[in-house]
């Protein structure tokens, strides 16, 4: 069972979803745009309380605390303004829920319609990752569906404020409605029971929840896709690919990668292998090495690209300091994603080589071809079955916010219901309203 307090306000999440649906878009809007003002208000207590979580990893011997780990920990001032942008962005979407899809007049006389309608109830488990909380509940609430966050203990502080923030809004705002609105239960229950059997407990309670949403490492979305007994939508690793195509401009292509693997290494659209065709390897390298080793990175390099590599070094003389961070790559290592300033190296014989590596090694995520011929750039994006897949741009641009969806509650690896950045359309699904006039089946 779930602790007594905690299974009352879960019990009251499906009713409050079906509440969700007297609310009129302009409410929806006023509510979450008080509480993009109340992050920006609050920021002070926020970073106060993100340091106490910050402070309790800094020393940990727990392998999981990773650099990458704090950096998806830690908020700031602009951290804090991006997730209240994002809310505004929400915001100022059109409302998803009744908006019909398709219409039709049938022989019969039936008059068809398929509409949008919220998914209900949503259990969100994510690790500790705080702009979370705020993200996924602007995108839950305004496509009318409750949710339940239960994140990790590692930002136990910072979640509790936030979680504060949202419920203290949304408890005066419904406040300020009709009476027949207010005193109706919130969408909306931060989890802060932070017991390690607790998650199990929750995955089994397909009375409660319509859908589950994981959001975190291998080893939580292996879990959830095992326990779950109810549908998932599964927001997977991201071992993302940059391809170097042999008619590619090399300054665009340096750019890219610089941009695609440093801007932010610890987060899923960040590239993890650069494919580089065997016509321009040994010009590009001379160019791109040196840059990303400037910015920290490492590599491990296929055999083929080590020995250029090599022989690049011995041109500048053998102690040049981008070659010492260069290592042999094995076969394992194309599979990893490292979320750190870590990339591998592999040089392709031609596109379908390049096509090939990456269904293997790939994670059905993003990836991205810097080529100036259409032809191969249509044949990689027609070929390469991934989420999210490009032409001359960073991968980077994987993300709900940027490519306009208000913020994303995950990128979704999978293929059913959603795939991509899952954004208020994506937490909708379609029902079918007929009307007729006395028709009947012959």
């Amino acid at each position: 069972m779930i602790e007594n307090e905690l299974e009352r306000r879960l019990a009251l999440l499906k009713t409050a979803s079906r509440n969700l649906l007297s609310l009129s878009e302009e409410r929806k809007n006023k509510i979450l745009v008080r509480i993009a003002s109340e992050l920006t208000a609050n920021s002070n207590e926020i970073l106060s309380a993100n340091r106490a979580d910050l402070a309790k990893v800094e020393n940990s011997p727990d392998p999981t605390h990773t650099d990458a780990f704090r950096d998806r920990l830690t908020l700031n001032t602009e951290r804090i303004e991006k997730m209240s942008q994002s809310m505004r962005a929400v915001a100022a979407l059109a409302d998803p829920v009744g908006e019909v899809v398709e219409a039709r007049l049938l022989e019969n006389g039936l008059q068809v319609r398929r509409v949008r309608a919220p998914l209900g109830s949503i259990l969100m488990i994510f690790e500790s990752r705080p702009n979370v909380i705020t993200e996924v509940f602007a995108l839950a609430f305004k496509s009318g569906n409750s949710v339940a966050l239960r994140g990790g203990s590692d930002s136990a502080a910072t979640a509790a404020v936030l979680y504060r923030i949202v419920q203290n809004s949304l408890k005066d705002e419904l406040a300020a409605l009709s009476p027949s609105v207010a005193g109706t239960p919130i969408p909306f229950v931060g989890i802060e029971d932070y017991d390690r059997g607790l998650v199990g407990r929750l995955l089994q309670r397909n009375d409660i929840f319509d859908i589950c949403i994981p959001r975190g490492g291998s080893a939580l979305i292996e879990r959830v896709s095992r326990e779950s007994r109810m549908p998932i939508i599964k927001n997977d690793k991201g071992v993302c690919h940059l391809y170097i195509n042999e008619t590619a401009d090399l300054d665009m292509a340096v750019n890219i990668a610089i941009n695609a693997k440093t801007q932010r290494p610890a987060v899923c659209n960040s590239i993890e292998t650069i494919l580089v065709d065997r016509k321009l390897a040994r010009s590009l390298f001379e160019k791109l090495v040196p840059n990303l080793f400037g910015h920290g990175v490492r590599f491990f390099a296929c055999e083929d690209s080590y020995r250029q590599l090599l022989e690049l070094a011995k041109t500048d003389g053998i102690e040049s300091p981008w070659f010492q961070s260069v290592t042999v790559a094995r076969e394992a290592d194309f599979f990893n994603e490292y979320l750190d300033l870590k990339v591998n190296l592999r040089i392709v014989e031609n596109i379908d080589f390049a096509i090939s590596h990456i269904e293997k090694f790939g994670s059905n995520h993003s990836e991205t071809i810097v080529t100036t011929t259409e032809s191969s750039a249509r044949q990689f994006q027609n070929s390469v079955d991934s989420a999210c897949v490009y032409w001359n741009a960073s991968t980077r641009f994987t993300d709900g916010f940027e490519l306009g969806l208000g913020g994303e509650i995950g990128i979704s690896t999978q293929k059913l219901h959603v795939r991509g950045p899952v954004g208020l359309r994506e937490l909708t699904s379609v029902r079918w309203l007929i009307d007729g006039t006395g028709q009947v089946r012959k």
